[in-house]
């Protein structure tokens, strides 16, 4: 009857039955088959067992049956899931839905889709590890009772569509603190004295590095005066070299990749998301089709902690090193890296092609460019790792008088060593040869002023970086984390691709803090994810766990939900009052965002609203800002016939309106447009309806216009078009004619909702 193997995804099932013979069938899972209900927890929390309840998705339920149905007719099931906990639980998933004991079931692993990976596997099958099991059922328990309980509390006190979890919740604080820090941000004057020193007719730039002896720290001159002082101290002196120093220094490869620095660098290097990263790298992980080869699995698991290289790896990548660049290149024993990271548990290996022979230019026609640039990244990243060191001269000269210091520093490369594959960015800068005591004389001195930045916001990469400094999520979580605090809305993108909150995470992220602040703390976030590490090690059992975080958790759900009213959670910021009519501005976030309100509630005369602009956030919102989004709409004055032209904001974006018309002015501030400028928008939209109009016919809604695509008839009344034959010239057109090719024009399917068919009974 043959023997079925079970995969997560039908790319990967369609390139792992390429090595398999014909008494094999492979087939997908489509990923979970069995998954906790959304309609409902599906935790047993009453019992006290926490056990979750799995059902079937009804979307599932076609492949589950064509599963059942094709294990049945096997002599054998092997269960091939990726080797991380989460494919651990999918393949435990499978046995129980196949009702195959999980200590009888096979199950085989494998780092990369290779035939000789897959070959290894086959040999050396293994039960399921319930241990690898209960971690992720931990994990996903955990998420579900944060989320079914947090995210419902956040509705009812704050708004509809939010959500709350271990992970994103502690994301989103990172996000908001770190814009906090740059809002409060004070920047610092500091200056730098740079000389320009000549010797042979060879100008040799530096910097002031000591005075009187004591080297100078960033903030040590201070002012303009204070810099201008100094240069003319400096300008009076003479100079010669104090000190020489050579040195040859060696620079060593960076360890080859794991999930979290693959992120960091895609981001760094090639502007990718985190989530674009690990689309394309689940691609070249599954397979891709290279010509003859057929389908092949470009890369090992991209889902890791590890920085480990296989043996095999090792000895195929020095042979494809020593042919491409020879001998030099080479080391005389493999480079080993140590994984670092705490609590490291999901494959083992690092991020590396399949097969070091296949360069990236040999594969290139068959990658998208996207798909190219990744694999090009981690292919000499990984081959790097076993170049031999770079070598650099670095040389530094100081050059003196009586009381100041000036450094020059210049390196140059001796051999690239693995730098040939792997490039970073070394300056390089040549000095002249120069002996101690040579005089040299100053050519010129400058002073250059700077201010000290705020921090940075966070990009997909240091984002990354600083989750897991703090030990909180896991490889497979980095993507989908930042993924759902966009889909929720809590923080944007500005024009670096940078993330910024918007004003609902701040509200969420404060009602969090100060109110659940175990959920958003770094150190418990990451002592879960410990206690997540040590139940797949089968040092903890999980139960106690759960039952350790959820009690406490949900008294204090309990509590806040009788305590706190929607109108305390949703507290209106106080911006200041109006001084026209001294009514109190206040800022507030309602269902379509932040926007801010002039009055109160019980005022007579009913509060008047505006909302906020792009861009601007209640967190640093000014009383001017306010006030100035409560001038529209504006009256800028009146055309030369007297009508009156208004600005304002409506839903398609900013316009003016005059008489009946309105007209939009997306590259015009609406806040700051002035008479002139509007009367010119109106001026080149008349011009522009002139244009447009070729033909018109007196007492008839039929016109000849000029269209987006050519000139074309229409009739206003209708909303009927007709395209005009290329044979007839739109002037000439007659009223008869334009009439007739209405009629002739095919009609176009209204546009609607389809109706639910109903059966008569």
């Amino acid at each position: 009857m043959g023997i079925l193997v079970i995969v997560e995804s039908p790319t990967k099932a369609k390139t792992i039955a390429r090595f398999l013979g014909k008494a094999y069938t492979v087939e997908s899972s489509f990923g979970h088959v069995r998954d906790l209900p959304k309609s409902k927890m599906g935790i047993d929390i009453e019992g006290g067992t926490f056990m979750p309840h799995y059902i079937v998705a009804k979307d599932r339920k076609p492949q589950a049956d064509k599963l059942k149905k094709l294990a049945k007719q096997s002599n054998r099931v092997i269960f091939a899931t990726d080797e991380d906990r989460e494919g651990e639980a999918i393949s435990w998933h499978l046995s129980e839905l196949l009702g195959i004991e999980p200590t009888n079931a096979e199950r085989i692993v494998f780092h990369e889709i290779t035939k000789h990976a897959i070959d290894e596997a086959l040999k050396n099958p293994r039960t399921i590890d319930l241990k690898l099991v209960d971690a992720q059922q931990a994990r996903r328990i955990l998420d579900r009772l944060v989320g079914y309980e947090l995210s419902p509390f956040l509705w009812k006190k704050v708004a509809r569509g939010l959500s709350a979890g271990r992970v994103q919740s502690v994301a989103v604080r990172l996000i908001v603190e770190r814009e906090r820090e740059r809002n409060e941000f004070k920047s610092q004057e500091y200056w730098t004295i740079k000389g320009i020193f000549e010797n042979k007719k060879i100008l040799i730039p530096s910097e002031l590095y000591s005075i009187g002896g004591t080297k100078l720290e960033k903030f040590d001159i201070p002012t303009e005066v204070d810099a201008h002082k100094i240069v003319t101290t400096i300008q009076t002196e003479s100079f010669a070299i104090s000190s020489i120093i050579k040195k040859e220094t060696k620079r060593t490869p960076p360890p080859p990749f794991t999930t979290s620095t693959l992120q960091q660098q895609a981001s760094h290097k090639l502007g990718y998301s985190a989530k674009q990263t690990m689309r394309l790298a689940q691609q070249l992980y599954e397979g891709i089709h290279v010509g003859e080869e057929g389908e092949v699995g470009l890369i090992t698991y991209m889902r890791t902690d590890s920085v480990n290289l296989a043996d095999k790896f090792l000895k195929e990548t020095t042979d494809v090193i020593l042919d491409t660049f020879g001998k030099e290149y080479t080391l005389p024993q493999p480079r080993k890296y140590k994984t670092s990271s705490k609590g490291a548990q999901e494959a083992h290996e690092a991020i590396r092609p399949t097969d070091p022979a296949r360069t990236p230019e040999k594969i290139k026609t068959y990658l998208t460019p996207q798909q190219h640039r990744l694999y090009q990244l981690i292919y000499n990243r990984a081959v790097a790792t076993q170049m031999s060191e770079a070598r650099l001269n670095k040389t530094t000269i100081d050059i003196a008088s009586t009381q100041h210091v000036f450094r020059a520093s210049g390196q140059t490369m001796i051999f690239p060593g693995w730098l040939a594959l792997y490039p970073q960015e070394i300056k390089e800068e040549t000095l002249p040869e120069l002996t101690e005591k040579d005089r040299l004389t100053l050519q010129e001195v400058l002073p250059e002023q700077h201010f000290t930045e705020p921090p940075a916001r966070y990009s997909d990469a240091t984002l990354v970086k600083a989750l897991e400094e703090y030990g909180i999520g896991r490889p497979s979580t980095y993507a989908p984390t930042i993924g759902t605090i966009e889909l929720r809305g809590y923080v944007e993108r500005d024009e670096n691709k940078r993330l910024f909150p918007k004003d609902i995470a701040y509200l969420v992220n404060d009602l969090l803090v100060e109110h659940f602040p175990q959920i958003v703390d770094y150190k418990f976030t990451a002592q879960m994810e410990e206690n997540l590490d040590e139940i797949a090690a089968g040092t903890k059992d999980w139960q106690p766990i759960i039952s350790t975080f959820y009690h406490p958790f949900h008294e204090l759900i309990e509590k806040k939900n009788d305590e706190l009213t929607k109108a305390e959670t949703v507290q209106q910021h106080l911006i200041g009052t109006d001084p026209a009519s001294g009514k109190s501005i206040y800022g507030r976030i309602g269902r379509f965002g932040a926007y801010v309100q002039k009055g109160e509630a019980e005022d007579e005369e009913k509060p008047v609203f505006a909302s906020l602009r792009p861009g601007q956030s209640l967190e640093t919102l000014t009383l001017e800002d306010a006030l100035q989004l409560f001038s529209l709409p504006r009256t800028l004055g009146t055309t030369t016939d007297g009508e009156e032209i208004i600005t304002n904001v409506g839903r398609f974006g900013p316009y003016v309106k005059v008489g009946g018309k309105f007209i939009s002015i997306k590259d015009k501030d609406p806040y700051t447009i002035t008479l002139d400028e509007a009367n010119e928008v109106i001026a080149a939209k008349q011009k522009a309806d002139a244009e447009k109009t070729i033909k018109t016919f007196e007492g008839s809604p039929i016109q000849v216009l000029n269209g987006r695509y050519g000139p074309y008839i229409t009739d206003t009344v209708k909303k009927i078009n007709a395209k005009i034959p290329k044979t007839i010239e739109p002037t000439e057109l007659t009223l008869e004619q334009c009439q007739k090719l209405l009629e002739e024009a095919p009609t176009k399917p209204r546009r609607g909702r389809f109706k639910r068919k109903t059966t008569k009974t």
